[in-house]
């Protein structure tokens, strides 16, 4: 099939119920006139969720997945002048809600099996914290990066020795396990997005997984402008309004029909890149470890492309200053001066995402680690390098619902004729 009669393989597209049950619940929504941020959808999609997570757990369904994330650390009692330990490879609705509340990151740097939080630097940066500062941490955050389950037993013992509350950042871990218990139930707080591009989608949206009622109605009453219990408006504490619409969340309840189905298809992809790109000298495919506790949903499929191999094209990589978004919230960007910064992909890793847009496929970087972010360029860090070396030589491929087999070994053979022999 020549180029220009494909259709562009995203990342991941929402992909709605084959029963039509989205719409079925959003009709229901307008035809009994609830159109407001509560109602029947709110919560039989919680009840779902609740389900879903299981642990016992409660779920308050909010507006999105970094509401879920300052309302946590809200909670945690974070607020001017407290620091909070990040995992620094993630995406930046994981800490700029820290800084909402006043508070500074402090950001810890990865390990290379999963590529999330280094629970030994964790450890080193809660001990240097507390000598320099004179007081602990007020949570930890660390990250599902790309579905990945994180090493949260190592995790959780250690914040637990220092009494330091987890916010576990699963935004991008719906459905994904560690020895066999969903992320985001072993901490205090599990954070959950259901953005357009994630597992499963409410448009926008997200939840917070409470770990009871008391919690729960806590975290509900922030969520709904903090109103006093007064036949007027009354208010003790700020508010936020940040409750889920009850017509994005008939979008949920439909996909929790699919939510397994969704996750079933990203493992299989991944595997089919596995097998596919295992003899492509210079690509490695990320995998999870060979421990049987780890169970990824594999979001997006992620690999590494080694620093010698040249891909065509590659001459010109950031030669010309980016004008249009490339992913993400398209067309909002800000203009710059320089189509180079000191912290950025390799030449034939862009080289790539170029290549391969030319193919109709969207390739796209690795988070840039948010220690080399220049809004953070004041934040404390503890870094090893792994972030760093992964941003440069890393990206993300295709793995949603609306990816076939045969979009697979599209891509790969693209990938393939992208590399000078």
């Amino acid at each position: 099939m020549a180029v220009e009669d494909r259709k562009t393989i995203y990342l991941c597209l929402a992909h709605m119920s084959e029963a039509g049950l989205e719409q079925k619940y959003v009709k229901e929504a307008f035809d009994t006139n609830w159109v407001v941020p509560l109602g029947p959808n709110v919560n039989a999609f919680e009840d779902d969720l609740k389900a879903f997570v299981g642990q016992n757990k409660e779920v308050v369904a909010l507006s999105a997945g970094t509401a879920a994330v300052h309302l946590a650390l809200l909670a945690c009692g974070v607020g001017p002048g407290d620091e909070v330990i990040v995992q620094s490879f993630t995406f930046c609705a994981s800490s700029h809600p820290v800084t909402y509340l006043g508070a500074t990151p402090v950001f810890v740097d990865s390990e290379a099996d999963t590529w999330n939080m280094d629970p030994d630097l964790l450890e080193e940066s809660i001990k240097d914290r507390i000598a320099k500062t004179g007081k602990a941490p007020k949570a930890i955050v660390p990250v599902a990066l790309y579905g990945m389950p994180y090493k949260i037993d190592r995790i959780m013992e250690i914040a637990n020795r220092y009494n330091i509350p987890v916010v576990e950042d699963a935004a991008e871990g719906f459905g994904s396990r560690y020895n066999g218990q969903v992320l985001g139930t072993f901490g205090k707080f599990g954070v959950l997005s259901f953005n357009g591009n994630k597992m499963i989608t409410t448009s926008g949206g997200g939840a917070l997984i409470c770990a009871d009622a008391a919690s729960k109605n806590n975290i509900m009453w922030y969520a709904t402008q903090a109103r006093d219990a007064y036949p007027y408006y009354q208010h003790t504490a700020i508010g936020y309004n940040y409750r889920m619409s009850n017509i994005c969340a008939g979008i949920g309840r439909g996909q929790m029909t699919v939510a397994d189905d969704h996750i079933n298809h990203h493992k299989h992809v991944q595997k089919l890149y596995e097998e596919l790109l295992k003899d492509v000298p210079g690509v490695h495919i990320h995998c999870q470890p060979a421990d049987e506790r780890f169970d990824s949903n594999y979001w997006l499929c992620t690999a590494i492309l080694d620093p010698e191999i040249k891909i065509q094209g590659q001459e010109n990589a950031y030669k010309e200053v980016i004008k249009t978004a490339v992913g993400g919230a398209a067309g909002v960007i800000k203009a710059v001066d320089s189509a180079v910064t000191d912290c950025q992909p390799n030449d034939n890793v862009e080289a790539l995402r170029v290549f391969m847009l030319s193919k109709k496929i969207e390739a796209r970087p690795v988070w840039k680690p948010m220690h080399k972010q220049p809004v953070y360029k004041n934040s404390p860090a503890y870094t090893n390098g792994v972030s760093e070396a992964i941003f440069k030589i890393g990206f993300c491929l295709p793995a949603g619902p609306y990816v076939s087999d045969d979009d697979v070994r599209y891509i790969v053979e693209s990938i393939k004729e992208a590399i000078v022999k």
